[in-house]
C-alpha cells in the first residue's frame, strides 16, 4: 500500500519569528506527519509596492495596513534562517520542505537539495516559474486553486516541454479561499482532474476543520497539504484557516485510519477477524418441539436459531420430508447424522 504523504503546511505562521518556526516544526514532528513546508520568498521580487492585500488577509491580520509589500516583508526567512530550520528538520527526523514563489526561489531552492517541488496555485500561469522548476528535473506537485481545466493543461504542458513527465507530476485539487466554503470545495473536481490528466492527484485544503482531507483521502488523495498553526487566534494572513497541534495530530491519525480501511483487496469475503463471529451470529436448523425417530420432518418440525454451526437453513427446503433416525428434542440442532 501507497502510504498518503502528509504536508503539514507551516508557510508563514511563524510571523517572521524563528523560535515560533522551530515549534511549529516540533507540532509536525508530533502530529506525525511526513513534511513540514515553509514559504520561501522576497517580498521585493514577489509584489509591488502597491499591491493589496487580499480580502481574507486584511481580515484576518485588521492591522490597518493594506500592503500585500508590508505583511509579506515581515514574513520571510533569511538565508540563514532556512539553514537553521533544515537543521533542526533533520535534528527532529522530519523532512523540511519549502515553495518558492519566483525563479530565484526556485533555484535557491534546488540548491538547498530539495527533492521535489510545489508549484503554489498562484504561480500556476507563470511561465518562467513552472519552466525553472521543469527544468531541475526532479517531482513536482501542483496546486490548482483558482483554476480551469485549461488552466491546469497549459501549466502541465510546460512542465512537459521542458522534461518532466507525467509519472513526476502530482496534481492537487485546490480553492484559495481562506477559509473555503464547504460548497465551494467540489471535491469531485479532484477525480475529474486524474481522470483528464492520467496524473497521480491530492489535495490541498484551506477548509476549517478535517473532515474534508479525510474524505479526499477516501476518494483516492495520494497527498493531503494542510496549513496548521500554534494558535487560530494569533493575527497572521493564514492563521484562522490553520489547524490547531491537537487537531493536525487528530488529522494525521485518521488518514492513517482510512488508509487501512481502503487498502484492502477488492474481494468481498469474511476477514480473518470476523470468521470467528460466524457461528456465533448465523443461525442453524434446530427442531421446533419433541419428536420421535421415524418422524417425517415438515415446515413446522423446524426452526432457525443461533449457534449457526449446523446445518444452514439455506438448506431448509432439502431437509423438508428427511426422515429421522433418532429422537430429539425441542430446540436440538439438527445434524445430518440425525436424518436419512
Amino acid at each position: 500500500m501507497n502510504k498518503v504523504v502528509i504536508i503539514a503546511e507551516a508557510g508563514v505562521n511563524h510571523n517572521g519569528d524563528i523560535r515560533t518556526a522551530k515549534l511549529l516544526i516540533d507540532a509536525a514532528v508530533n502530529a506525525g506527519v511526513d513534511y513540514v513546508k515553509f514559504q520561501t520568498f522576497k517580498a521585493d521580487s514577489l509584489v509591488s509596492k502597491s499591491a493589496k492585500k487580499a480580502k481574507y488577509q486584511s481580515i484576518n491580520i485588521n492591522d490597518g495596513d493594506d500592503s500585500q509589500y508590508e505583511m509579506l516583508k515581515k514574513l520571510e526567512l533569511s538565508h540563514e534562517d532556512h539553514l537553521e530550520l533544515i537543521s533542526y528538520c533533520n535534528e527532529k527526523k522530519i523532512s523540511f520542505f519549502s515553495t518558492a514563489f519566483d525563479v530565484e526561489g526556485v533555484n535557491y531552492l534546488n540548491d538547498l537539495g530539495l527533492t521535489f517541488f510545489k508549484i503554489p496555485s498562484g504561480e500556476i500561469t507563470n511561465y518562467p516559474y513552472l519552466r525553472a522548476v521543469a527544468l531541475c528535473g526532479k517531482p513536482v506537485i501542483m496546486s490548482t486553486g483558482m483554476c480551469s481545466e485549461k488552466d491546469i493543461e497549459n501549466a502541465l504542458d510546460v512542465l512537459l516541454k521542458y522534461g518532466l513527465t507525467k509519472e513526476l507530476i502530482s496534481i492537487l485539487h485546490c480553492n484559495t479561499e481562506y477559509p473555503t466554503p464547504m460548497q465551494d470545495v467540489n471535491l469531485k473536481a479532484m477525480l475529474s482532474i486524474k481522470e483528464k490528466f492520467q496524473t497521480q492527484i491530492g489535495y490541498s485544503d484551506h477548509t476549517l476543520g478535517i473532515e474534508v482531507p479525510i474524505a479526499a483521502v477516501a476518494l483516492g488523495a495520494k497527498i493531503i497539504e494542510k496549513h496548521f498553526t500554534l494558535d487560530r487566534n494569533l493575527l497572521g494572513p493564514d492563521h484562522i484557516a490553520s489547524l490547531e497541534p491537537d487537531e493536525l495530530k487528530e488529522m494525521v491519525a485518521t488518514i492513517r485510519n482510512i488508509e487501512l480501511a481502503i487498502g484492502g483487496d477488492g474481494q468481498k469475503e469474511a476477514s480473518e477477524s470476523e470468521k470467528k463471529n460466524i457461528a456465533v451470529a448465523r443461525k442453524s436448523i434446530h427442531i421446533n418441539k419433541n419428536l420421535q425417530k421415524g418422524q417425517i420432518l415438515t415446515e413446522n418440525d423446524l426452526i432457525s436459531l443461533r449457534p449457526g454451526d449446523g446445518i444452514s437453513p439455506m438448506q431448509w427446503e432439502n431437509i423438508i420430508g428427511k426422515k429421522l433416525i433418532r429422537d430429539k428434542i425441542e430446540f436440538d440442532k439438527l445434524s445430518f447424522l440425525d436424518i436419512q
